[in-house]
């Protein structure tokens, strides 16, 4: 428990500050939103393109923990496209809805908590379901985003404007650089590697603080019953869906198991919120869900680590 309180804690505390900074104006309307420019081109590719750079390549080839990991993401994504969309939900606003439903916040909860509960053997599957969770996740999310203003012109110039938004965004160059460089053996210098820390090391604060000014900021109430669905997918389905396909299906090392099932299980990341920030949809159902998630993941976790921690 006090792994738990030590991490989500701190976490919450930043989107709490940001909250109370906005609703007593401590600081300008427009700081959202350059918070939130600063984050998506600076400071997230940062840790991104870090964390990939350093990693072994092989570390990918592991087809277990991808498909593990990825079918966790991808079945309460589709299940919660499949609700929206039955209800008459544009497809931008729901694949907005199944980012939040199934986005971890990994590099900002996920493996400081991984580190503590299972030492530092974690950090490499940590590491890589952040990839997975980084890349392809926020590809697919702003590829149907993309499509979605496109109305539908024809499929070619659809397939260009989703090429450009998906060859033009920093969330998704970053990883994909540090993963050139480290295929071909290069190693950062020093001086390189302290300013990328020093610039990622801001990302985790702004994100949050800009999460909470959003709460504060806004005049929509999310609605409570779609963002208690989106809640029960991301805290309880997912978390399940990856148990059931590490353990179970796939051959595992059994630290790799656990360090999956625990990511699985973390409350939705800030980068669900930037995002939508981004493309001005869903705001409120995507703030509402990190601050629920994050507040219930004190006892979801808690829960997990007594059977998952040493």
């Amino acid at each position: 428990m006090l792994v738990v309180v030590s991490i989500a804690l701190p976490v919450f505390g930043l989107i709490l500050t940001g909250a109370l900074a906005a609703r007593y104006r401590l600081l300008g309307r427009e700081v959202t939103g350059a918070l939130n420019q600063f984050v998506v081109y600076l400071a997230l590719p940062a840790v991104l393109f870090q964390a990939m750079v350093h990693i072994q390549p092989a570390h990918l080839a592991n087809g277990g923990l991808l498909a593990a990991f990825g079918l966790g993401i991808a079945i309460p994504a589709i299940l919660s496209m499949l609700l929206s969309r039955r209800r008459g939900t544009p497809l931008g606003n729901s694949a907005l809805q199944a980012l939040s439903a199934t986005f971890c916040n990994t590099g900002y909860m996920g493996i400081p908590l991984c580190r503590m509960a299972f030492g530092e053997d974690s950090l490499v599957p940590s590491v890589i379901t952040m990839v997975i969770t980084a890349c392809p996740q926020f590809g697919i999310a702003i590829a149907l985003l993309e499509t979605d203003r496109a109305g539908a012109p024809g499929i070619r110039r659809i397939v260009v404007r989703v090429g450009r938004a998906l060859a033009t965004n920093p969330l998704l160059l970053s990883p994909v650089a540090g993963l050139a460089l480290a295929m071909v053996g290069f190693e950062l210098p020093l001086a390189v590697d302290r300013f990328l820390t020093l610039m990622g090391g801001a990302a985790t604060p702004c994100a949050l603080v800009a999460t909470g000014l959003m709460l504060g900021e806004t005049t929509e109430r999310f609605q409570p019953g779609l963002v208690a669905r989106l809640v029960g997918l991301k805290l309880l389905v997912q978390p399940a869906v990856v148990w059931v396909l590490a353990f179970h299906v796939f051959t595992l090392p059994p630290l790799w198991a656990e360090t999956a099932v625990l990511m699985a299980a973390l409350p939705t990341g800030a980068g669900a919120f930037i995002l939508a920030r981004l493309y001005g949809r869903e705001g409120a159902s995507t703030s509402g869900t990190i601050l629920i998630s994050t507040v219930l993941s004190f006892g979801t976790l808690s829960v997990l680590l007594i059977f998952l921690a040493p």
